[in-house]
């Protein structure tokens, strides 16, 4: 197997991960958004207001304020009442993504934090707050169409158009919530975030021989914290620069703490490069993402099966639904090319070299835990032993040895803890429903 070749990243791809993360920036710019919305249609009902006084139209302009005037009653019930909604409704949800996480795993919550329909929902709901007082400075006292200046009739229709948009998100936002309790789209939507990370990572056999003699360290200077991604292009475009190979030392995901080497530098006599070209290359957070994390997603598929079989919960259908996930991410990855990955320049050359997980890491944390816990659960290790058959059908030779080890072990157990015969061979029987 060869070598990938670099792939340059999608522009700003770290900071649209990391405002993902975020739940002020949707807002925020709905804010900015209102606002200039609100300038806009305000100019466009004074305009309406000046040509009907150029024409001298004031009957229907009269009729206009008329109509603005009993708008306005609506306009100031709104305006008083979305952010009671806003608070009453988000309430609820807190509580609903509290309970989520202490029956899955705490890790679920960045689920609904990077959730699409509840940072439009919530932007939508307090832009048609903020708009509505907007528009309630645009009415006037005065109702003599000759001396009105601006009758905020667009505005009027925009914020009834607002609600109900705010009505539909509303309907649409407590259906993906009461989503996020239930077990089976919650590892689902893991699941298929753990393939969109597969599908846009570079993958490539190989080590740092060939390298060169090392040359020198850069070590952390920031924060102490979790890896969560690194700027690819960056680093490529620095390394070419000063016509070395850089090295990323920890893995994405690893702690990592001030004073620790990050990159060690190969060949050249530059040496290390300028701490300016290296600015904004590394990104530490407090907690792992998806972003480049490729074994996060097993993470946390695994950390839910560890919780439903603990004896608090005891919930072997929830380990079954998360071993039918890890099964199903194993299984594409099986004939990939993982492990060291190098990342190129234009002209070829390797420029930075990144370890990854290898095979038996990944099977090693699928299987591992979850292992150690099915003994006394014959549902999990019955599917456990159906999805050990089933990767090594898929896998090829060199693949095969971490899977035949789980599997003995498995076996092992499983005998050790079952003293009846009925119930060991029971127990030991592959079945990809667990007891179907």
């Amino acid at each position: 197997m060869s070598d990938r070749g670099y792939r340059r990243p999608r522009p700003l791809s770290p900071l649209r991960e990391h405002l993902r993360d975020t739940f002020w920036f949707a807002p925020t710019m709905g804010f900015v958004c209102v606002f200039a919305l609100w300038l806009a249609a305000s100019t466009v009902d004074e305009e309406i207001v000046a040509v009907l006084q150029r024409e001298e139209a004031y009957d229907e302009l009269g009729s206009l304020i008329s109509f603005v005037q009993d708008a306005k009653t609506i306009v100031t019930t709104i305006s008083s009442a979305m952010m009671t909604f806003i608070g009453v409704v988000f309430s609820i949800s807190l509580v609903a993504v509290q309970m989520a996480s202490g029956q899955l795993t705490p890790r679920v919550v960045r689920i609904f934090v990077r959730s699409r329909i509840s940072k439009i929902t919530l932007t939508v709901f307090l832009a048609t707050f903020l708009f509505s007082l907007l528009v309630l400075t645009s009415y006037e006292s005065e109702a003599d169409p000759r001396l009105v200046v601006s009758v905020p009739l667009l505005q009027s229709m925009l914020t009834l158009v607002l609600v109900g948009l705010s009505l539909l998100l509303f309907v649409v936002y407590v259906s993906a919530t009461l989503r996020l309790m239930q077990v089976g789209p919650v590892v689902d939507k893991i699941a298929r975030d753990s393939f969109r990370v597969l599908g846009r990572m570079p993958r490539g056999p190989g080590g740092p021989e060939g390298l060169g003699p090392e040359t020198g360290r850069v070590v952390h200077e920031g924060r102490a914290g979790v890896l969560r991604d690194v700027h690819t292009a960056r680093l490529v475009r620095a390394a070419r620069r000063q016509d070395v190979v850089l090295r990323l030392i920890p893995r994405i995901g690893d702690f990592v703490v001030p004073g620790t080497p990050v990159l060690a530098v190969h060949g050249g006599a530059a040496a290390v490069p300028p701490r300016r070209l290296l600015r904004y290359t590394v990104s530490v957070g407090v907690e792992r993402t998806l972003h480049q994390d490729l074994a996060f997603g097993l993470r946390q598929l695994v950390d839910i099966a560890l919780r439903a079989l603990s004896t608090s919960v005891n919930d072997p259908t929830t380990a079954v639904q998360c071993l039918d996930r890890i099964v199903q991410f194993l299984a594409a990855v099986v004939r990939l090319p993982l492990g060291t990955v190098h990342h190129r320049d234009r002209s070829g050359r390797v420029r930075l070299v990144q370890e990854g997980p290898e095979w038996e890491d990944l099977v090693d944390l699928g299987f591992e835990e979850i292992r150690w816990c099915v003994a006394g659960s014959p549902q999990v290790s019955r599917r456990l032993l159906a999805g050990l058959d089933d990767l090594l059908l898929l896998a090829p030779e060199e693949r095969k040895p971490p899977l035949v080890r789980h599997r003995a072990l498995l076996v092992q157990a499983v005998e050790r803890a079952v003293p009846v015969a009925a119930d060991r061979e029971f127990a030991l029987m592959p079945d990809r429903q667990g007891i179907g």
